[in-house]
């Protein structure tokens, strides 16, 4: 049926005035004879009589026109068209106050219900650059969306005033380009925010309503409101060779990530972070390279290996990382053993604390003719000097320590070479 019906005249005897027969003098009574469907409903008489009564259901308004212009609106209810209750009839119509007078205006019926279910499409594909893909997909959507008249001058002025609109297809003619515009836009953004174009279809109900809102602003100004816009499908066409290619990209993309969840599981069952385990990656790299620290680690990771990937070796890995990188700070640097007290295997099966670790002692390795000794603790370096092995211009080092240097310019050290005195002469 019409969205707007605008009937003049009728044939058979057939009258829109609810008095059953056509009436050329003024009409009494003016009432709603439209369809459900109708957005707008024109009375097909305009000879009108005061006194008539005029009768608006609910969810309707009325609006009286004279000479092109709106003179009064009515919401719902009964009326009667009187110069006592309603003065503009004296002033608009020049009617005398208190008289049964005929006059002439126009009558329309306004529905403000919610029309839902207005189908809506894409004939045309909308292109949608993918930056994860580098390239340019084509998409088509379609759906549903519903609209309701929320200010009734302004529609009047605005869509019944400049167009006589008769059906529900109208609308969606009226909003296709909108529709289209923003959609578009709404898809664009939602790729550039990482949404690929080949998962928009399981984001439905978020465009839908980004769409909405974006649409509101628009509809707007026509004096309408949305009630729904309702995505129903996005469709890629499947025989576009973009879209082929970014297809079979979709699939990599899809057992890449359900690798990347099973590992994260695993992850979380075993005790560890992805943090450890890239550290053990790192690990397992240095082991394999040649030389003393490649040794010291293959043999630390064979030891680790026996108590699973867990929170105790991510931090004895932690400490084996440290000493590396600090005897590769220094050429000939010795391997320093950590003598951090490690929690026995019952310890970590229980969750008992670990014991406080005992006190640090200073330990140095020397050089003895080019030859590296040590660890030597300060108490079995003195017992060196004794035995004439170590003296104040042997080099030595220890952790912490930028580089090699002479025994007697290290200040816990250098105590040991001063000369003791002759013992006095006797007099």
């Amino acid at each position: 049926m019409g969205l707007i019906n605008k009937i003049f005249g009728a044939s058979g005897g057939e009258t829109h005035d609810g008095q059953g027969e056509v009436r050329s003098g003024g009409i009494d009574i003016i009432q709603y004879n439209g369809e459900a469907t109708e957005y707008v409903w024109k009375f097909p008489y305009n000879n009108i009589v005061t006194g008539a009564r005029l009768i608006v259901n609910q969810s309707q308004e009325v609006i009286f026109v004279a000479g092109g212009q709106i003179a009064d609106v009515f919401g719902p209810g009964t009326h009667t068209l009187s110069t006592e209750n309603i003065p503009i009839l004296s002033r608009i119509f020049n009617i005398p106050f208190g008289k049964k007078t005929p006059f002439t205006a126009e009558v329309w019926y306004i529905d403000k219900r919610p029309h839902r279910n207005l189908p809506f499409g894409t004939p045309s594909p909308l292109m949608v650059h993918d930056p994860n893909f580098g390239s340019t997909i084509p998409i088509k959507a379609n759906g549903e969306f519903g609209v309701r008249i929320s200010d009734t001058t302004m529609f009047y002025t605005e869509v019944v005033g400049t167009q006589h609109l008769t059906d529900e297809r109208d609308i969606n003619k009226m909003f296709k380009a909108h529709i289209q515009r923003k959609l578009n836009k709404v898809l664009t953004d939602s790729v550039n925010r990482g949404i690929r174009t080949t998962l928009l279809g399981s984001h439905l109900d978020e465009i839908s309503e980004y769409v909405k809102v974006s649409l509101a602003e628009e509809v707007e100004n026509y004096g309408l409101s949305i009630v729904n816009f309702d995505l129903i499908e996005i469709v890629l066409d499947r025989n576009d060779p973009q879209t082929i290619a970014a297809l079979e990209r979709e699939t990599k993309f899809a057992d890449t990530e359900m690798d990347s969840t099973a590992r994260a599981r695993q992850r979380a069952r075993e005790g560890y972070t992805y943090q450890q385990e890239r550290q053990f990656d790192v690990m397992t790299e240095a082991a394999g390279n040649e030389g003393s620290a490649g040794q010291m680690m293959g043999a630390g990771m064979g030891i680790g290996m026996g108590f699973g990937i867990g929170g105790v070796m991510g931090s004895q890995f932690g400490n084996m990382a440290q000493e590396v990188a600090n005897a590769q700070a220094i050429p000939n640097q010795p391997m320093v053993q950590n003598n951090m007290p490690q929690p026995t295997m019952a310890q970590q099966m229980t969750g008992a604390p670990t014991p406080p670790p005992p006190p640090i002692l200073s330990q140095y390795h020397i050089l003895v003719n080019n030859v590296q000794q040590g660890p030597y603790s300060v108490q079995q370096l003195q017992q060196l000097v004794q035995q004439g092995v170590f003296n104040a211009q042997t080099y030595v080092w220890k952790q912490g320590m930028t580089e090699w240097q002479t025994a007697a310019s290290c200040a816990e050290l250098s105590g040991m070479f001063v000369s003791t005195p002759p013992p006095p002469p006797i007099v």
